[in-house]
């Protein structure tokens, strides 16, 4: 089944236009978290859903550009938009499902983004930058959500392994059996051939018919014996 970066979802505005709702571009995600932190120090509900249609305001900026006030924001969407907007744009989950009424002060510390001061952005953008593609970090910024740059980030981790390994190939170095690396490629293989029994492409359970014969032995193909007890 084919892999995706993200999740997105389709509402549909009080004024009939629909938006899809995709994590925010990191440029927009420093604004809201920045915004977000404002709750920590709110009791009184009312004035925390403020800050929340606040931070909605600030992913309108990328779905739907074309306003451009915090009036003309809470026009088009209400409360029920307000939490999946911040579910989908920076993964804050407030409303968890229609029968759960929970309020903004009984958030739990994981959903008032604690995590997001100590994430190092700007180590991972660096790595990312490397790859040249962008002129500045306000260009990657723009162009990348968090999503995006921990997926972009992850083959470049695997490409430059892979030169490693070919590199440390050549001096006879076998760097996947060094760091106990599988390739998951041949484990999917071994788990279907071997109908479930093993996960590893390097147990010979996974070396059954059509693969046996490739590799030359194995169980059920090619492998002969002599029955020595005729002779």
């Amino acid at each position: 089944m084919a892999t995706k970066i993200y999740n997105l979802k389709t509402i549909q505005l009080l004024n009939g236009d629909f938006i899809d709702l995709v994590p925010l571009k990191i440029k927009y995600l420093r604004q809201l978290m920045e915004e977000f932190k404002n709750v920590e120090n709110i009791s009184n509900d009312e004035n925390a859903i403020d800050v929340l249609i606040k931070c909605a305001a600030i992913a309108m900026k990328q779905y739907y550009p074309v306003i451009t006030t915090l009036e003309e924001v809470e026009d088009v969407i209400d409360l029920k938009m307000v939490y999946d907007i911040l579910d989908y744009a920076a993964n804050i989950k407030i409303k968890k499902d229609n029968n759960d009424e929970k309020t903004v002060s009984k958030l739990s510390e994981n959903e008032k983004g604690y995590g997001w001061d100590e994430l190092d952005l700007a180590k991972l953008e660096s790595e990312v930058f490397l790859l040249g593609i962008w002129k500045d970090y306000q260009e990657l910024e723009s162009s990348l959500s968090m999503p995006e740059l921990m997926a972009t980030l992850a083959v470049s981790r695997e490409l430059d392994y892979e030169e490693k390994k070919f590199l440390a190939a050549i001096q006879g170095v076998d760097l996947d059996k060094n760091n106990n690396k599988q390739n998951e490629w041949e484990n999917l293989k071994a788990k279907v051939f071997s109908k479930g029994k093993t996960v590893d492409g390097n147990d010979v359970l996974a070396l059954q018919g059509p693969t046996a014969k490739k590799a030359g032995f194995g169980i059920g193909f090619g492998l002969d014996y002599e029955d020595l007890t005729q002779k």
